[in-house]
């Protein structure tokens, strides 16, 4: 059996959490409404499965908060962490050159960067993009269906970086 495993931004990083849409369905099915109650509960449960260090908990507090906010389907604001790359694609031939020109750029320009590659047909139609491969830089859609040329990628990150 395979563990949900859910991407949550803490302190600008994203870190793997193990079993995160049942706790949060548990914590709404008890009603808790009390802000620090809930983040108290949230980091309670969380360390159960994943391991968090005591002197990050205030972090991983806040970061959970903001992510069972979202699980409600309330607004929440996004952290900032940086330059967000996101290339999407099931895999194929395309799609891991396009990931592979992105990282021979972000040598080149020597930055450091959240690079995901999204496969998951369910994930990707969430990015409403009707083609693959996709390239999403900051959540703004650069390219779909090719893979653009190594200049154009180094200009896109240029663009967002300075």
């Amino acid at each position: 059996m395979t563990e949900d495993i859910s991407m949550v931004n803490v302190s600008g990083d994203r870190v793997g959490m193990i079993g995160l849409k049942d706790i949060f369905n548990d914590i709404k099915e008890k009603g808790i409404t009390d802000q620090e109650t809930i983040k108290h509960e949230l980091i309670q449960r969380v360390k159960s499965k994943n391991y968090i260090t005591e002197k990050f908990e205030v972090e991983y507090a806040a970061a959970l908060f903001r992510e069972y906010r979202r699980f409600l389907g309330e607004e929440v604001e996004e952290e900032d962490s940086g330059i967000q790359i996101k290339i999407l694609g099931p895999g194929c031939a395309s799609c891991d050159r396009l990931k592979q020109e992105t990282m021979t750029v972000l040598a080149e320009l020597d930055i450091s960067v959240d690079l995901e590659h999204i496969k998951d047909t369910k994930e990707i139609a969430r990015y409403g993009v009707m083609g693959t491969p996709a390239l999403i830089i900051n959540k703004k859609v650069k390219s779909v269906g090719k893979v653009p040329g190594r200049e154009q990628i180094k200009r896109w990150i240029m663009e967002v970086a300075e």
